[in-house]
């Protein structure tokens, strides 16, 4: 580290924070995304959720059980971004150079206390914008089919409540504000791949955006 530099970064468990000395946190990034998918750089992820949010990266999963039954999520109280509201299982950020199933599985854990098992994407190219309260999301936010055997334990600084009901209850009652738009808007698309979630097709991986991809490394000769 540069002996003038506020900042220096923190290689942790595969993701990548900020040690600020300015406040002593580490400061956690998301990633941001230009119009064709591709990462042009960071923003601190307390922060970036204004008025005028920029496009980055995010993710959405569905979480359910043996039985068929899918895990509901309301998001804590005290969130900047749509506190109070029901959404599905879990939703995050990735961060550079973590793969977005890794990515899906360490929030699901943070968040919810919970092992995936089968992680399987869905929607490679869902994107959405929305407001409330003057606050925007503005994400490319591809969307992951989830299985667990086990109950969740849920983090009280993200998640208000949890609860299981069937995937055909939630359809039915996510159609009012009270529910997240993001959820909502996936429903529809969901809806689409078929009415039995455990059957909904893997999606391409060539279809998420270019940040989020694969990266394919070559051996050396």
């Amino acid at each position: 580290m540069s002996g003038g530099s506020l900042e220096h970064q923190l290689i942790c468990s595969c993701r990548t924070f900020f040690f600020s000395a300015r406040t002593g946190k580490t400061v956690e990034h998301v990633i941001l995304l230009d119009e064709s998918g591709t990462a042009v750089g960071v923003a601190d992820k307390q922060t970036v959720h204004t008025d005028s949010t920029p496009l980055h990266l995010a993710f959405s999963c569905y979480i359910f059980d043996s039985s068929g039954r899918f895990l509901v999520s309301q998001r804590a109280l005290s969130k900047k971004t749509w506190p109070g509201i029901w959404t599905n299982s879990v939703c995050g950020h990735p961060a550079q150079g973590e793969a977005m199933t890794d990515a899906v599985r360490r929030r699901a854990s943070f968040e919810l206390g919970l092992t995936l098992d089968e992680v399987r994407l869905v929607l490679p190219a869902f994107r959405y914008r929305a407001e409330l309260h003057g606050v925007v999301e503005n994400e490319m936010c591809p969307v992951f089919y989830a299985t667990v055997s086990a109950e969740p334990d849920p983090n009280p600084d993200e998640v208000e409540a949890t609860r299981w009901t069937t995937w055909d209850s939630f359809r039915a009652e996510a159609s009012d504000e009270t529910f997240s738009p993001w959820c909502r808007l996936q429903i529809a698309e969901l809806t689409a791949l078929g009415e039995v979630p455990a059957q909904w097709p893997a999606g391409d991986p060539a279809g998420l955006p270019k940040a989020a991809r694969p990266v394919v490394v070559f051996p050396r000769h």
